[in-house]
């Protein structure tokens, strides 16, 4: 059964904070709440997180995971970023975009694309995130919390640990946060390419 964990939205608890962030690297596979909706996330060194995404989402190996980093700097670790990249991500983040760049070797090849390989970065504007990302030290590998066959995230931590108690090791639970995903905008080819429109206004890539 899944462990599930009431934090503070604004001022997350740290005895709490510490609690999930133990599980992340014990190779937990947890939903948590985010600036823009619920999310899967685990540990980027884990080896069953990727699959266990997969097998709950359905999605094939072509599906883009997430980094989601605390700070601007540590994006560099990860993905390859030229001037204009880093002009567009400076000026939308903290916030609900997620960006598509080339990987570094830093980034386990499972989590890349296949082909492409390529990668998701973000870096989110909500306290809980920012203070379990604060605790470990090290990005969430992540993907929206987006069940087969639903239109909308899920966005109840309870209903979520009700649906998921068998799928998840934690749910955290901040309150509702909000239903539409992350505006991903796909910056691998020089232009900015809006992939898809959800809570950070795409205009700022037109």
């Amino acid at each position: 059964m899944a462990r599930y964990l009431d934090v503070h939205p604004h001022d997350p608890q740290p005895r709490i904070v510490a609690q999930a962030v133990a599980m992340l690297h014990d190779d937990a596979l947890i939903a948590y709440p985010t600036d823009s909706c619920y999310a899967l996330g685990f540990e980027l060194d884990s080896r069953t997180g990727a699959d266990r995404i997969r097998r709950i989402r359905h999605l094939d190996e072509r599906h883009h995971f997430t980094l989601v980093c605390s700070h601007f700097a540590q994006l560099g670790e990860f993905v390859q970023l030229d001037n204009a990249a880093f002009r567009s991500i400076k000026a939308a983040t903290p916030g609900p975009y997620t960006f598509i760049l080339a990987a570094t070797r830093e980034v386990p090849k499972r989590l890349a694309h296949p082909r492409k390989r390529t990668v998701g970065v973000r870096i989110p504007d909500h306290p809980v995130v920012r203070a379990l990302l604060r605790e470990r030290g090290k990005p969430l590998v992540s993907s929206t919390l987006l069940l087969p066959g639903e239109d909308e995230p899920m966005t109840d931590g309870w209903t979520i640990k009700e649906r998921l108690d068998h799928e998840v090791d934690a749910v955290i639970d901040s309150g509702e946060c909000g239903t539409e995903p992350t505006t991903v905008v796909d910056l691998s080819s020089g232009l900015p390419e809006v992939l898809r429109v959800g809570a950070g206004d795409p205009a700022l890539f037109d």
